[in-house]
């Protein structure tokens, strides 16, 4: 995926999306935004193209795709709201076919099941607990994890523990079959989408990440 020059983000707006326009910025890509509230996006960079709209809606996610190369996304469930992982994602692949995309990177919980796990009672715990506690978004991010699987993209759905936000960057752990830390950093988490982004090391796998 070394063609990667123009990054279509969602989330970016939000606490760790904006250390994801960071790390991409850093690393020389141009930035294509999708946010509710331009105004309240406070970053000035040239290299970023703001586009004001909604991911649970179609026409916003064409208007974000077009002319970019790759999709990462760190949108996060908003309290009160239709559920919004399970149709950005239907969006999102509908527009990557139109557009010719093939990497699609996006950020997930631990409660994410995959036929693959081999989760300890620590992670089988917070996973229950979610299920309890937040049924709906659970299922919905759930389905996501299914329309990825039966889509013919190249994706990439990062599962991760309790995020901690700081620049504080240690070394993680990466693993498909358990998460085997209890937090990441903001920071390690953008730095990890972007490399995972380009290198395509787990491609549609849904591996764990943490600080270790």
């Amino acid at each position: 995926m070394k063609n990667i020059s123009k990054v279509a983000v969602l989330g970016g707006g939000g606490r760790t999306g904006k250390y994801l326009v960071s790390q991409l910025l850093e690393n020389g890509f141009s930035v294509k935004l999708l946010l509710r509230n331009p105004d309240d996006f406070t970053v000035q960079n040239s290299k970023i193209d703001i586009i004001r709209g909604d991911a649970i809606e179609e026409e916003s996610i064409s208007l974000l795709l077009k002319d970019c190369q790759a999709v990462l996304s760190t949108i996060g469930q908003r309290p009160g709201e239709p559920m919004v992982a399970s149709q950005a994602t239907k969006n999102i692949l509908n527009a990557m076919k139109n557009c010719g995309i093939q990497r699609y990177v996006l950020l997930a919980g631990l409660n994410i099941d995959t036929p693959h796990d081999k989760k300890s009672a620590k992670t089988i715990m917070a996973t229950e607990w979610m299920k309890t506690n937040f049924p709906e978004i659970q299922k919905d991010r759930q389905f996501t994890y299914n329309l990825l699987n039966e889509s013919n993209v190249d994706w990439t759905q990062v599962r991760v523990p309790l995020i901690v936000f700081s620049d504080e960057s240690s070394k993680i752990s990466v693993n498909l079959e358990d998460c085997l830390g209890d937090k990441i950093s903001a920071f390690d988490i953008a730095k990890f989408l972007v490399k995972e982004m380009i290198e395509s090391n787990y491609k549609r796998q849904s591996p764990f990440i943490s600080a270790i």
